[in-house]
């Protein structure tokens, strides 16, 4: 047989490489060939790393609170209004040099601003005021919730209503009691410089007329203790007490915004 010249055999090659690609199309079209077999593989669209998507409460839970860091010092008002008289003074950060934050329990748009009523760390105990939303941050949600029994010198940590924690506290004494309301965590600290606070401590919005033993003076925290034989009692300026191992449990299951409320 006589020898093909390199031109007709560039021209097989050709003519094969078309038929291969009409093969390679017609299964393609009739689903018998993945696309990733001819390089066409389709990729789906990732999501926005920025897309910012509303939070949701917790589901399953019985009580849900929300809330929000404060972005910047603003005063709080009796009435969602500019005009409405103020009722205190919110500031970004809290005594003890933590960012601040707020608990809210309403929401309402006038005159196209939308406002929160918050609870405020001002005497008298329970005083709420109404804050622009534009003076906060983003929402937090918990499903937790501190009680503090001041008669039987217990507190309990609830999560979605159930009991997940209880343990013997020691409270204000008679001249220095801790005041009764509801109230929220507000800051987390450690690394004291003195014993007495134990190696963590709880920040609350509560006040006390009276001084506590809280630096700062005034403010109601929940902390350690280098005296755990006081405890159970009533021993403290105004502040909760709890034992050193009592309070690094608590603190691996109470996040900060958990409500307060000491009976």
């Amino acid at each position: 047989m006589a020898r093909l010249g390199v031109g007709w055999r560039q021209v097989l090659l050709i003519v094969a490489a078309f038929v291969l690609s009409a093969v390679a199309a017609a299964l393609l079209s009739s689903g018998g060939l993945p696309s990733t077999a001819v390089g066409r593989a389709t990729l789906t669209s990732p999501p926005s790393a920025f897309t910012i998507r509303a939070l949701a409460p917790l589901t399953g839970a019985t009580s849900v609170a929300r809330w929000a860091p404060v972005l910047r010092a603003t005063v709080a008002r009796r009435a969602p209004s500019l005009e409405s008289q103020p009722v205190g003074w919110v500031s970004a950060r809290t005594p003890e040099g933590t960012t601040n934050l707020v608990v809210a329990d309403d929401a309402v748009e006038r005159q196209g601003v939308l406002w929160e009523r918050v609870g405020l760390a001002v005497l008298p105990n329970g005083t709420e005021g109404w804050l622009p939303r534009s003076s906060l941050g983003g929402w937090s949600f918990v499903d937790t919730r501190l009680v503090v029994d001041r008669r039987r010198l217990t507190a309990t940590l609830f999560q979605a209503g159930r009991a997940i924690f209880r343990a013997p506290v020691g409270v204000g004494a008679s001249g220095t009691p801790t005041p009764a309301g509801q109230f929220y965590v507000r800051d987390r600290l450690t690394g004291f410089s003195s014993p007495m606070y134990g190696p963590l401590a709880f920040g609350t919005n509560a006040r006390s007329p009276t001084l506590t033993d809280w630096p700062d003076g005034g403010f109601v925290g929940i902390h350690g203790t280098n005296q755990p034989n006081l405890i159970p009692g009533r021993v403290s300026h105004g502040c909760v007490r709890l034992t050193n191992a009592a309070i690094i449990k608590l603190g691996k299951l109470m996040p900060v915004g958990t409500p307060v409320t000491i009976e």
